[in-house]
């Protein structure tokens, strides 16, 4: 007669609500004992609907049969099956933590979990919760160490994808459309965030979106980036997935497109034209407009297919392979699309530099505070390159004899700094 009572508590190993003033709750799927495998690291980012099916299973084979973990604020199981056994990839075990306030990121068992998984995984929701809860927590830290120092693959959609790039849209004002964004990229509800998160390589510099297709959020993603060069003096890169799209990264910085190839399963890859400049119009209360002569941003479009064979790569972000190159721009708000050519700048073009003691930069290294530059003569543009002439940052339009250069969120390592002014380019050698 006690069949009952032990089947309910067998039940409830599986989802429990935990203790701790039920900050956090739990569903568990497969072994118990943690598997010690070689992850191979990577990144998935996901449109936002339906999972695409070959993207996860590339997700899941990059954890080597191990622990895969996925970090939610809403919703229960659903990834639970679907990962364990649906894709047919080898895993050890997937458990769902749900966080029900900020308190679960103080939870040892969060912790616990973290250090234990091959693969993380942020489910789609609030980006704002996301961030209010575990930046700056010990969630945070832990996970940034665990891609840094284990290569364990993460990965997300929607808010999930939101939280990955070095700039996010936080949507702590809620959502916003393209319309609106275009007509005053000072609305109040363009919340751009760039505070340390997560530290995602090869996205440091970038700002995500997703949902991309439904509805049409191409110009609120131009007016991201023009907000963020306004705002952090600092030229950012755009990364977006159409709902049923993924691209997934390398550890080498290749991005590999998935989809079902139907029409609007796209991803999108953008940046500022290096041969333009910054917006001709942003103002407080005005429509935007990013024109130069129909060459504002430089955009690489590619199809996803279920073989991921087409690619961009984000150490040049030129080189692309089964896409096409666009051209956008915005005039008096309202969003334009042309084809396109590849750009034909970069950082190495520059062979010439003059000496000049009169540009200082400070402190080097430099940690989490800013990088302060300064020299005899209005600084016009200032380039950030690493040990492969990969152009990591540039900073135009500034016209300004200081300024403090924010690189906190900067991989650790050696950099050239190139610094352009009246009388040519200066370099400089960096520590981060």
């Amino acid at each position: 007669m006690k069949l009952l009572p032990i089947f309910i508590s067998l039940l409830f190993s599986l989802a429990c609500t935990c203790g701790r003033a039920q900050s956090i709750t739990t569903y568990f799927t497969g072994s118990r004992s943690d598997a010690e495998t070689y992850p191979t690291g990577g990144i998935c980012l996901m449109g936002g609907a339906t999972e695409d099916d070959n993207a996860m299973r590339w997700f899941l084979r990059r954890a080597d049969g191990g622990d895969v973990l996925v970090l939610r604020a809403s919703g229960s199981d659903g990834y639970n099956d679907y990962f364990f056994s649906d894709l047919n990839v080898n895993v050890n075990s997937v458990e769902t933590i749900v966080f029900n306030n900020a308190n679960g990121a103080n939870d040892p068992r969060v912790h616990e979990a973290i250090q234990q998984a091959e693969a993380i995984w942020f489910a789609g929701g609030d980006q704002s919760t996301y961030l209010s809860y575990w930046r700056g927590t010990t969630v945070d830290s832990l996970i940034r160490s665990a891609v840094q120092d284990r290569n364990i693959v993460i990965g997300g959609t929607s808010a999930g994808m939101a939280i990955l790039g070095g700039f996010q849209f936080s949507a702590a004002g809620g959502t916003i459309r393209s319309p609106q964004a275009l007509a005053d990229p000072f609305d109040p509800k363009i919340t751009i965030d760039s505070a340390r998160f997560l530290a995602v390589p090869y996205l440091e510099n970038v700002i995500t979106d997703t949902h991309y297709d439904d509805p049409d959020r191409r110009g609120r993603h131009v007016a991201f980036l023009a907000r963020i060069g306004h705002s952090f003096s600092a030229t950012a890169y755009g990364i977006a997935c159409d709902e049923y799209t993924a691209v997934c990264l390398t550890p080498e910085g290749i991005g590999r497109v998935y989809g079902d190839g139907s029409e609007e399963d796209y991803a999108y890859f953008l940046q500022a034209n290096c041969d333009a400049g910054p917006p001709e119009t942003l103002a407080n209360g005005q429509p935007l407009t990013w024109d130069h002569n129909g060459k504002a941003l430089k955009v690489y479009r590619i199809q996803g297919n279920a073989t991921g064979l087409r690619t961009f790569d984000l150490n040049d972000w030129q080189t692309g392979s089964g896409g096409e190159w666009l051209h956008w721009f915005v005039r008096s708000g309202t969003f334009n699309n042309l084809a396109g050519t590849a750009p034909e700048c970069s950082s190495t073009a520059i062979t010439t530099f003059v000496k000049d003691e009169s540009v200082v930069v400070a402190p080097n290294p430099v940690g989490d505070t800013p990088l302060r530059i300064e020299a005899d003569w209005p600084i016009q543009e200032v380039r950030l390159v690493d040990t492969n002439g990969r152009l990591v940052q540039r900073w135009k339009g500034i016209r300004q004899q200081a300024i403090l250069l924010p690189l906190d969120t900067l991989t650790r390592g050696s950099y050239q700094l190139l610094v352009k002014g009246q009388r040519g380019w200066v370099q400089r050698a960096i520590i981060r």
